[in-house]
């Protein structure tokens, strides 16, 4: 006789208010009060707002599985990324091809311009190529390391990197994140990235400022930070054999990201031209750039500073990231489930009236998507679907939305530990998310730039369905 299946009850706000009580609760007393990562208190999460979905709401923990495993499926390509830019830094730090960008870059940039050539930098790779990911993943590693050497602060060149390479990526017409949010609202790509530059290009300059601005009050003068600089230098070129001609490795990279080589593979050829630059250049045996892969690389010079610098990577140095992504999306697919996030987003949509409130109660439910269902792609899609008929309805353009959606749920992802964005950063550059956030100026500016538009009403278009043959019709 099997057990008579119980009807799905309605989930309700206060069931959603709960959860994330919960969420926010255990997330501030594990890493404020204890100084403990989010990785129990996200995963513990998870099992309460199954507890409140079984109990509460007649979810079988099946039903809430197969969620979670669709979940952490959309996770996946990061987790590929994750691990393969494990192996690229692992064998880039034995071949010499980190060294050496770090060593010529320390020769050729004058450290007061040093922020804003990072964020320049980093800008053009990822307009080029689309991919705010590789960018940061390639020029962003070299740039840490530079900027540790010239004693530029870590956490204000991480925010200079990924300010450049999310300008670069949101209006690049090869970016999958462009792509997507027109793909989600019914917007044309070309107005989508034209409509774009009215928020990004002022926010841009702003950073531009800024980035300037502590350029000069940071940056190390005088005879000692000299010294240190060529005490820095000479261990290097003393470690390994260096050469300018590294540098192609990098840019080789770039230019299969350019010509739309996925991110896996393209990082993998980069990975594996490493290790062959490490037995044919530097001498090391196959073996030991397995290894390096696997764990990666650990310099032995005796210069304490220049060992830490360059003893980075490995496939598993990215297990800590990848199980955070893990336990996040594990909670992100019940959330998904149960449609505790739409209760939310519904209820804020019913109290938003103006053209400002519309565009505000965008930018929320990005960001709150992005700390709940924490991944880039879902802060596009989700907001996307449950909002594009209702700017139609109420006459604003859908390119308002596209605009919208990667002003907030773009960047701001990259502000969050535990988004696959966070966590990808906190691996790649070495810097946590709450420590380079106050210097990440275009994510922080761009999502309240598009609230300042929207209630000002400053190049919101009208919609009109029967003047623009391109907008697909609702």
């Amino acid at each position: 006789m099997t057990k008579e299946r119980k009807e799905i009850k309605e989930t309700k706000l206060w069931h959603s208010l709960l959860v994330f009580a919960f969420l926010l609760g255990s997330l501030t007393w594990t890493i404020v009060f204890l100084g403990q990562s989010p990785h129990v208190p996200l995963f513990a999460s998870g099992m309460f707002a199954a507890t409140i979905a079984i109990y509460f709401l007649n979810y079988t923990w099946e039903e809430l599985q197969e969620s979670i495993f669709e979940s952490i499926k959309i996770s996946l390509i990061a987790v590929l990324i994750l691990i393969t830019v494990g192996m690229l830094i692992g064998t880039w730090m034995i071949s010499g091809v980190v060294p050496s960008m770090i060593y010529y870059g320390m020769l050729i940039i004058n450290p007061q311009y040093f922020l804003i050539s990072a964020l320049l930098l980093c800008s053009i790779a990822a307009l080029g190529t689309g991919s705010s990911w590789s960018t940061m993943a390639t020029v962003g590693v070299a740039l840490m390391g530079i900027s540790e050497g010239l004693g530029i602060p870590a956490e204000m060149t991480a925010g200079a990197v990924i300010s450049g390479a999310y300008f670069g990526d949101k209006l690049s017409p090869l970016s999958d994140t462009s792509n997507l949010s027109c793909a989600c609202v019914g917007s044309d790509l070309i107005q989508h990235i034209k409509h774009m530059q009215w928020s990004s290009v002022p926010t841009y300059l702003i950073c531009i400022v800024a980035f300037l601005i502590l350029g000069f009050r940071v940056a190390p003068s005088g005879d000692g930070d000299l010294a240190s600089i060529n005490s820095i230098l000479s261990t290097i070129n003393g470690a390994f054999t260096l050469s300018p001609f590294f540098l192609l490795v990098p840019v080789g990279v770039i230019g299969m990201v350019l010509f739309q080589v996925p991110a896996v593979p393209g990082m993998f050829i980069g990975a594996l031209a490493g290790g062959i630059l490490a037995v044919g250049i530097q001498g090391a045996p196959v073996g030991d750039v397995l290894s390096v892969m696997l764990d990666g690389f650990v310099l032995e010079t005796g210069h304490e500073f220049v060992d830490s610098l360059l003893s980075r990577g490995g496939m598993n140095g990215m297990m800590s990231t990848v199980l955070m992504i893990m336990c996040a999306m594990t909670l992100g697919g019940i959330l998904e489930k149960t449609g505790m996030v739409d209760v939310i987003t519904q209820k804020i949509l019913s109290v938003a009236k103006s053209v400002g409130d519309m565009t505000a109660a965008v930018v929320f439910s990005c960001v709150f998507v992005n700390a709940v269902a924490p991944e880039q792609y879902l802060s596009l899609i989700l907001p996307g679907n449950m909002f594009a008929q209702a700017y139609r309805d109420r006459g604003i353009h859908p390119v308002n939305l596209s605009r919208t959606l990667q002003d907030a749920g773009v960047v701001t992802s990259a502000l969050i530990p535990w988004n696959t964005c966070g966590a990808f950063l906190m691996a790649a550059l070495g810097v946590a998310p709450w420590v380079y956030v106050p210097y990440a100026f275009f994510n922080i500016l761009s999502p309240l730039m598009s609230i300042l538009y929207g209630y000002m009403g400053w190049t919101m278009l009208p919609y009109n369905p029967d003047e623009d043959p391109r907008i697909k019709k609702a």
